[in-house]
């Protein structure tokens, strides 16, 4: 029995790629010792799992950054103001993922969205009417034989054109019907130049295919691939799905000419009845996707190898469900957590030997495997977190409970009239930049260098400064600056019940940022205040107002490893309880603007439309309100959200019925405002007028532009000025240039 990995963590085992990477950033390594760490990470990437015993392992599955941005840069799709820069190949592609501005010039980094229902974030290619598709990289080429020289014969892994088409954004007149000819003959190349150097097998990755299809997709999809498929060259093509399942064109993808393809069986609803009901071709192969790439939870072997059997299916590869890069790297790392939890987990390392193993048992009397008894008792022993007073308060939770009184309307008039704020008030979004003391401090005490009493010392001195700081630059809305904060979930989940914590499972979010998401292990509730003493002492340094900063429930839920055997609903719940706690108590310590982000709400909404509200929109919106409902009018309630497609769900975010929203905007160049203005947006807006995941530093000219394009589309009663997102991950210099000139834009336009 066969098995495949569809993609591998690439930040490496510890972190390797994200330090060299900033290191290059800063000119303190050359290019050519970027290059070697990175290729050493592939390296322990590909013979880790030819150790492991997987039959189809992936090569170009590495990135410095983002597989769809190398696939831009592999057919040339580069805009031509990053080339016009003069730079080297290397430097253009990082110039494409986080802007540059130097000598050379001045340009800002394509769009970033969300990867379907992932919190990994691509960048999002842009096709003008002078671009020439061409096939002028050579990535996975090079990479496919890097691989054969260490031994190991790989599946080049590629992004598929027609995914490709439907993510990327086209700046001209052209369509997708105008290049997706072209873009196919420059594939087809792809495919022959991997077949001369000895590729056996090429994997095309079609998430795409798992969204709502029209005819007129699928009349494209057929048309790339009955190209492709004409054109193999000797070479077998396995189109690989995930995220979900592909209704809409499972009959159609089965009569093409493809020799395997890869479903997803965890995500997939209905991919085992579309099997089941249509037939599974028997000259091909099927790469069953059982090992969820998404959670870090052991795989229930009795439950995986059941839904391999019902199949009847003759022809299988066992698989992960998508890309192990959205989990950890090893458990290996771990050594701070108890073997009774750890037995429980199976990062990216671990998950290979889950794959052998199900190889191993399907087809076999499995029941009295070892392998599969010591399974069974995992899942059997599984200790439960439970918490009854948190289910019976879930249990008793009206409707009332989601309503807060009065409407907008009224709470809107009665809050200009107690916060008198100026027209186009200025804020930030929550975070100032986490600097290297800061960091330092929060290491020393959790390693007990230092004491408790010196750890809030610090934080106080730092928030101190920073509330100086923003009075000096003229922000009308000041926040404390979240110097305690390792991270916006992490740091919640630190002071709730139900949680536990990892030291190195980091999961790459975009480019060079690491995210370590918390694992949800029982019942969620609060243990204690976690917020209202820093915000205290923020509101004792100024006579201006200062928010209070929260992580709101749906994004602490879905920046968490949830436990599989809890809905959705009951977990989202249980944390919105427990956040309500927090509100109240910020707003009886007389903190009147309260912040509950929900960066990401869009993250686990059902791709196919016909399921958002029915399985996702119905409780994760009313959860939000649950969140804020007892509030008194007169305290503002603010959210923020960033790098999603918002367009289509804008009257559901206006349900949330919150005070003030921020939206990033800056990078998809103020696309969400026509969807406001068409859905009569109530709840006052900021859309992000700079973008803050690049060093440059924005002009008061550009940000005068952004405003005055918003002030199109948004009454100036409702429009807040601000950056698009946290300021953690910045230096202090271009922050505060970049706040300088932010103040000053607003003041403009007031004037």
């Amino acid at each position: 029995m066969n098995t495949s990995v569809i993609g591998y963590p690439r930040i490496g085992k510890d972190r390797e790629l994200k330090f060299a990477s900033e290191k290059f950033f800063a000119g303190a390594i050359s290019e050519n010792e970027l290059l070697e760490t990175a290729k050493n990470i592939r390296k322990e990437d590909l013979l880790k799992q030819k150790e492991a015993g997987i039959t189809y392992i992936s090569s170009n599955d590495f990135s410095f950054y983002d597989n769809v941005l190398d696939t831009a840069f592999l057919f040339n799709i580069i805009p031509q103001r990053y080339k016009d820069l003069g730079l080297s190949d290397l430097e253009t592609y990082f110039a494409l993922a986080r802007g540059y501005q130097g000598e050379r010039g001045n340009v800002k980094a394509l769009a970033m969205k969300k990867w379907f229902n992932t919190n990994y974030h691509y960048l999002v290619p842009e096709i003008d009417d002078d671009t020439v598709i061409s096939l002028t990289g050579t990535k996975p080429v090079d990479e496919f034989i890097e691989a054969k020289e260490l031994g190991v014969d790989t599946k080049p892994a590629l992004i598929g054109p027609f995914t490709f088409l439907k993510l990327a954004k086209f700046t001209g007149s052209k369509k997708i019907s105008d290049v997706y000819q072209v873009l196919t003959a420059e594939y087809v190349k792809l495919v022959s130049a991997l077949a001369s150097e000895g590729a056996g097998l090429i994997e095309f990755d079609e998430p795409y295919l798992v969204r709502d299809l029209d005819d007129s997709d699928i009349g494209l999809f057929k048309s790339i691939y009955s190209e492709i498929l004409a054109n193999k060259n000797g070479v077998k093509i396995l189109l690989q799905t995930y995220f979900g399942d592909i209704r809409d064109i499972y009959a159609d993808v089965i009569k093409l000419d493809f020799d395997l393809i890869g479903l997803d069986l965890v995500e997939g609803r209905k991919t085992a009845e579309l099997i089941k009901t249509n037939g599974f071709p028997s000259d091909k192969i099927l790469v069953a996707g059982v090992v969820n790439g998404k959670n870090i939870w052991r795989n229930d072997y009795k439950k995986s190898l059941s839904v391999l059997n019902d199949l009847g299916v003759g022809n299988i590869v066992i698989g992960t469900s998508c890309s192990l890069l959205h989990v950890p790297y090893t458990l290996e790392n771990e050594t701070k957590l108890s073997d009774d939890y750890k037995k429980h987990f199976a990062f990216a390392e671990e998950k290979l030997s889950e794959l052998k193993e199900l190889a191993d048992l399907y087809g076999t009397d499995y029941e009295n495997a070892d392998q599969y008894k010591k399974n069974r008792a995992l899942f059997e022993g599984r200790i439960n977190s439970e918490d009854k007073a948190v289910q019976a308060e879930v249990a008793a939770i009206t409707d009332s409970d989601y309503v807060r009184l009065p409407v907008f309307e009224e709470r809107e008039k009665i809050q200009k009239e107690i916060l008198d704020l100026p027209l186009f008030p200025t804020t930030t979004i929550g975070s100032f930049p986490q600097t290297q003391d800061v960091r330092k401090n929060r290491q020393e005490f959790r390693k007990g260098l230092i004491t408790k009493e010196e750890y809030i010392e610090f934080n106080k001195k730092k928030i101190a400064k920073c509330i100086k700081l923003q009075e000096e630059i003229g922000l009308d809305v000041l926040v404390h600056g979240e110097f305690e904060r390792n991270d916006m979930v992490e740091y919640f989940g630190e002071h709730l019940n139900g949680y536990l914590f990892t030291e190195k499972a980091w999961v790459q979010s975009y480019g060079t940022r690491n995210v370590k998401p918390p694992i949800i292990w029982g019942d969620v509730s609060r243990k204690e205040p976690i917020t209202v003493e820093w915000s205290k002492f923020a509101r004792s340094c100024t006579n201006k107002p200062v928010k209070g900063m929260l992580t709101g429930p749906v994004t602490i839920l879905n920046w968490s490893f949830p436990r599989e055997d809890i809905s959705i609903k009951e977990s989202i719940l249980q944390i919105a309880l427990a956040i309500r706690d927090e509100v109240l108590d910020l707003e009886a310590n007389g903190i009147g603007i309260i912040q509950i982000d929900e960066a990401a709400l869009r993250e686990k909404l059902p791709l196919r439309k016909s399921d958002w509200y029915s399985e996702y929109l119905d409780f994760a919106i009313p959860a939000f309100r649950l969140v804020h409902s007892k509030v008194k009018p007169e305290t503002q309630i603010h959210t923020h959200m960033c790098y999603s497609e918002f367009t289509d769900i804008i009257p559901a975010i206006d349900a949330m019925d919150a005070d003030v929203i921020t939206f990033e905007a800056s990078r998809s160049d103020l696309q969400i405002l026509d969807s406001l203005k068409e859905n009569n947006f109530k709840t006052e807006v900021g859309p992000g007028v700079y973008d803050i995941h690049s060093p440059r530093v924005p002009s008061v000219e550009e940000i005068v532009n952004a405003l005055t394009k918003m002030r199109a589309k948004i009454e100036d009663s409702k429009l807040w000025v601000n950056p698009d997102c946290g300021l953690k991950t910045r230096g202090n210099e271009e922050t505060v240039k970049s706040l300088k000139n932010l103040v000053a834009a607003a003041k403009q336009i007031r004037g």
